[in-house]
Formats: C-alpha cells, structure tokens, sequence
C-alpha cells in the first residue's frame, strides 16, 4: 500500500515476535486522501524495552527518545520512525499533557484517546485499514470530528483547538457542529500552552488554502492566541478603498498573498494598529495616518511573545513598517527601495502591498494593481540590468575616492551620494563620469 520497505521491515519484525503493530494517524489519513505522506509513525503492543530489544537484535539503530511515553525511534537507510506502545492517557490537569500514561494491549484503546476521527486510524499490511470512529467517512465527506466527547478531547490537550482549525485550513474541511461548539466553548483553555506550540499551528493554519475562511469564522478563537487582534474584529473602515471592516480586510489579505508563511503572517498583522490611530473627519471618513508604524511595533511584541526567531521578526516587522510608505503606487521607485532594503525585501514589499490592494474595495484598485505587476517588471529588469543599487554595485569605490584626495568619513559620505544619484538616474554608473564628477565637487 502506502507504507515504505523500512516501515513494513519495523511492523515485521514485531508481528512475527507476536506483537501487533500499526503505521498510524497522519500518514493514514495522507495515504486516504492521494497526499505526499509525511512521517511514518508506528504503534505496537510491545512495552518499549522490547521494541528496543528486537529492533537492535535485527540490526536496526534504537534511540531512546521518549521511554516515558513508551516511544523509541527507529533510525533505517537516513530515515527515522517513532514506534509507540498502545496506551492510554491518565487525566490531565493543565490542558497540556497526560498525568500518567497506562500501556495497553489493544490498538482499539489507542486510538480511542486521538484527537479527530481522521487521525484516529490505523493500518497494516495484515488487517489493512482500522477505523473504529468513521475516519474514512469523514475524509470523503471533508468534515474534522472530535473523537468521542469534544469538550473531554480539548480539555485533555488545549493544543487540540488550534489543530482543529490547522486542519479545516489546510483540508479545506469543515468543522463538525458538536465539535465547532466545543472549540468555542473551550477555547480560554488555550492560554495554558506554550506560545511556541500555538504558532505553530497559527503557521501551518495561516498558509492553508482555506485560511481566509477560517480567520473569519473562528476569529474569537484566534482573538485568545492573539488579542491584539480584537480591536480589529469590528473596527469600520468608512473610507471610499475599503469595503471590509479592518479584520475582514486582514483576514481577506491573507489569503491574496501566496502561501508563504511569512508573507502571510505579515498580512495578519500588518494593520493591527489602525484602530488605536483611526480619526474620522467632518464627512465621516475614516483615516489611519502612522499606522503601519504603530501596527510594527505591535507585531513586535506579539512576535516576541511567540518566541519567533530574530530573523523572521525583523523581516515582518520592517515588511509592517514599510508598507504604508509604498501606499501611492506612482512614487514607487524600484531602485531607491533596493538600495533601502535590498532585493529580498522589496520583492516581499511589494507582494504585501498587492495583497493589501486586492482586499480594498475592487472599484477603486484596478489601476493600482496593474501598476503593481508594472513595478514588478521593472524590478525584475533592473536586477536584469546589473544597476546599481548597493555602494558595491558602483563603478568606484574607495581607493579611486583616496586617489583624488578625499579622506576618512568624507569616503563613506561621497560613496553614499554617488549611489542615491546613480539610483535616482542623475548620474551614470561610469567611471570616468563618476570621476569627473567628484573632481567637480572637490
């Protein structure tokens, strides 16, 4: 079926000792559905200390990662494998993890304590497919269902809610009645898990193709992962651009942008300072001066709080920084912007500000986004080009400057004015017109 040779090797070698073992969870539901299977993992009814025994007499490398658990990690060929003892999880107290864990004999028990009905499956060359809940019911008709009580799944691991809305995200799936419900009713608990477990499921959730759908349709639950979101949820946008209120806008520029996972957090951040800096004039428009600025130190916090890395930081909050000042298409100068930031950022910049334009009102945009791919185009030629946009990219450099008698920080001054005329076109990136020039100004 869908199982590779090393995973068929692992539930072999158990099978044949009288165990009975299982690939189970994601990969099942993956192999249901015709997508690319991920990690193979495995369940048996062997207590981990002979899991670990008859693998290693088999030749196969054992590690240890998480006895506790009843988990041991198969190392085969470059490739690993978690094998799992059947077990059931004692009560949790903090929404976060089990108490205690009971190894059991049965694969029924084991997948009675999973998550949603289409992770609670199993499979082996042998008996084939297990589906106890009507997980292949549910696949086919793209319906995400707690398995047993919902309120029990959530309250056993909070983690669990923002799986729900992962997985109706990126299946495209809806999410059963019984089960929205409880995902409502419980959804406080979040705040017990740690904010690195939520983003990333926020992440996964975020580049989905049904992400759009979902941050509208569960935005109180994204409003406890993020509360400086709610301010947005009913914050009017009484302007002629705009035709959502500012979370819809969030929500629907998500989804303009392509599904990358930092192009498309800085959507759901990049106005969350406009209703701490909305103003409404004498005819009832509303404004929001400064508020990329305001709204980039905000995602800063957030960001922080999540314990992202620097580097994913730094590039969403300058993207959040910017993308105000690239408001009027018709002063967009490509080269200036390479020159600010650099190529990786100014092609980022400008898929933000295109997703931004594609949430406004659509009356008012077409021009503004056909000036976008214009931009984009002239990016593209200019890197084309090999303008110069960077000191390095000139045809000087210091030595030519300390040649005609400039000294010290003069150098760095002369080489920054060179490159802001050559970026602007009122000079040409030669040397010898670069030379003129600075005898000129000496």
């Amino acid at each position: 079926m869908f199982l590779t040779e090393n995973a068929n090797k692992i539930i072999g070698i158990l099978t044949e000792n009288g165990y009975r073992a299982y690939a189970v969870g994601g990969c099942v539901r993956d192999f249901l559905l015709n997508v690319p299977c991920g990690d193979i993992d495995i369940a048996a009814s062997s207590l981990p200390d002979k899991t670990e025994t008859l693998l290693k007499k088999a030749g196969i490398k054992v590690i240890e990662t998480g006895l506790k658990h009843g988990t041991v990690t198969a190392l085969i060929d470059g490739e690993s494998y978690e094998i799992t003892t059947f077990r059931k999880d004692g009560d949790y107290k903090d929404s976060r993890r089990p108490d205690s864990v009971e190894f059991v004999s049965e694969i029924e028990s084991d997948l009675g304590r999973r998550d949603f009905t289409v992770n609670a499956m199993a499979y082996n060359n042998t008996d084939g497919i297990i589906d106890l809940f009507g997980g292949k019911e549910d696949l086919k008709n793209g319906i995400i269902r707690a398995v047993g009580e919902p309120g029990e799944r959530f309250k056993e691991d909070a983690l669990r809610i923002m799986r729900a809305l992962r997985f109706a995200s990126v299946l495209g799936f809806e999410i059963e009645e019984i089960t929205k419900k409880a995902l409502f009713e419980n959804a406080k608990l979040l705040c017990n898990i740690s904010y690195e477990r939520i983003f990333a499921e926020l992440t996964k959730l975020l580049t989905g193709k049904n992400a759009v759908k979902v941050l509208l349709e569960y935005r109180k639950i994204i409003g406890v992962v993020i509360p400086e979101l709610i301010p947005c949820f009913d914050c009017a946008q009484n302007n002629p651009w705009h035709i959502y209120n500012v979370y819809e806008h969030i929500a629907r520029s998500v989804g303009a942008v392509r599904a990358d996972a930092e192009l498309r957090l800085t959507m759901l951040l990049h106005d969350i300072g406009k209703p701490i800096v909305k103003t409404t004039d004498e005819n009832g428009v509303d404004h929001f001066k400064f508020h990329a600025a305001v709204g980039a130190d905000i995602a800063e916090k957030i960001l922080k709080r999540f314990k992202v890395s620097n580097e994913l930081r730094d590039k969403v909050t300058a993207l959040i920084r910017f993308h105000q000042s690239v408001e009027n298409v018709d002063e967009i100068r490509i080269k200036r912007w390479l020159s600010k930031i650099g190529v990786e950022y100014t092609r980022a910049l400008l898929e933000v500000r295109t997703a931004d334009l594609k949430a406004h009102n659509p009356a008012k945009t077409g021009y503004e986004l056909k000036r976008m791919e214009e931009i984009k185009q002239e990016l593209e030629a200019a890197l084309n080009a090999g303008d110069a946009f960077r000191i390095s990219d000139l045809a000087v450099n210091g030595n030519d400057l300390i040649a005609l008698g400039y000294h010290g920080e003069k150098i760095g001054e002369k080489l920054k004015k060179i490159l802001r005329l050559v970026v602007d076109d009122k000079l040409k990136n030669e040397r010898e017109e670069i030379l003129d020039f600075l005898k000129k100004e000496k």
